[in-house]
């Protein structure tokens, strides 16, 4: 018995160990941490006020910041990383460079409002928290950590060892491919309509979350305290709704649960004339991600919301971003209903 209870003991320190000092995936988690730091490294640098999106990859995907941001005359980072990024660790990194007078702007993923505590604890940041910054990990709470610290499995083990091994001969060069991916404001880049793959977006299909699943899901609450804690400390937050199909139906109660996280917590809250939805032709790989020319659609779309919504000045587009946006599949539609919206 002595000698099972010792191997036991052995078997997980040795997995701790293993996990938090030795093994990490430089190639898929490293990839994601060294996004995150890049993003969090400019948004420290900007002045206040300045505007933060927050969102998972619908946010860099189909949100521009060098469209906002040049429209509403303030410096912009688009901050959001990916669905399945744990969203109280989202919030805890920027929590500190946020300051009086600035915005964010909150568009998230519905997906993300009825997320359970067990999948925000157990979420691919887990294992760059354990590793990495075990600090703030503990200061999320101990039952974060203890999740975190138990977040791997056998197959990330080998996982692991073999990206090590992989990134030790030089391949994957994590920089290099993040340069190509995002420009120097955050925004997803390359994201054309002549690549993208109108077959495979025909097979997407997502429900979305009900509204009593939205009012009850432990992000719901994530969110709702990240709004009250920031608007407490002059941050005007004001939440949005994510891009998706128009095929996919959003009823007023969905909209109604999504809106109240925000406006019963001291924040706004933006609904665009579309509410967002485009044609499946306007996406490039997913229900999240617009073409590059829709994506500087919504943006204007968003910029011109957001002044009407903040009593702040707008400009109108650049000639080659307007242009851009007009090559969006359903760009003519959206322009005319924003035009509508117009005052």
């Amino acid at each position: 018995m002595r000698r099972l209870f010792f191997c036991c003991v052995t078997s997980i320190a040795l997995y701790l160990i293993g996990f938090a000092f030795v093994l990490h995936r430089p190639l898929s988690v490293g990839l994601i941490q060294l996004e995150m730091q890049q993003k969090l490294a400019r948004g420290g640098r900007l002045p206040s006020p300045k505007i933060v999106i927050l969102a998972g990859s619908n946010a860099p995907y189909s949100h521009s910041c060098r469209v906002i941001g040049a429209m509403l005359h303030l410096p912009c980072e688009n901050a959001g990383i990916a669905v399945g990024f744990s969203l109280d660790d989202l919030f805890a990194r920027w929590a500190p460079l946020l300051h009086r007078g600035d915005i964010v702007y909150l568009p998230m993923e519905i997906q993300q409002y009825d997320i359970t505590r067990a999948q925000n604890d157990m979420s691919v940041d887990s294992t760059m928290l354990f590793r990495d910054n075990r600090g703030l990990l503990w200061r999320l709470g101990p039952g974060r950590a203890l999740a975190s610290a138990f977040s791997n499995s056998f197959a990330d083990g080998l996982e692991a060892v073999v990206e090590m091994l992989a990134h030790s001969t030089g391949y994957g060069h994590r920089r290099a491919r993040l340069a190509a991916q995002f420009d120097r404001q955050g925004d997803r880049i390359g994201t054309s309509l002549l690549t993208a793959d109108p077959k495979f977006l025909a097979l997407l299909h997502r429900p979305e979350p009900s509204s009593t699943a939205i009012r009850d899901g432990y992000d719901r609450r994530v969110i709702a305290r990240f709004v009250r804690a920031e608007h407490a400390a002059g941050v005007l937050m004001i939440g949005g709704l994510p891009t998706d199909f128009d095929t996919v139906p959003l009823s007023s109660a969905d909209i109604a649960a999504v809106t109240a996280t925000y406006t019963r917590n001291g924040g706004l809250f933006l609904i665009t004339p579309n509410h967002s939805r485009y044609p499946r032709a306007d996406f490039y790989n997913s229900e999240d991600h617009l073409a590059q020319p829709c994506q500087y659609l919504q943006s204007i779309t968003v910029a011109r919301g957001l002044a009407r919504l903040t009593h702040h000045s707008v400009s109108a587009p650049t000639a080659s971003m307007e242009k851009l946006a007009q090559t969006c599949p359903s760009g003519g539609t959206v322009i005319a209903l924003d035009k509508g919206t117009a005052r």
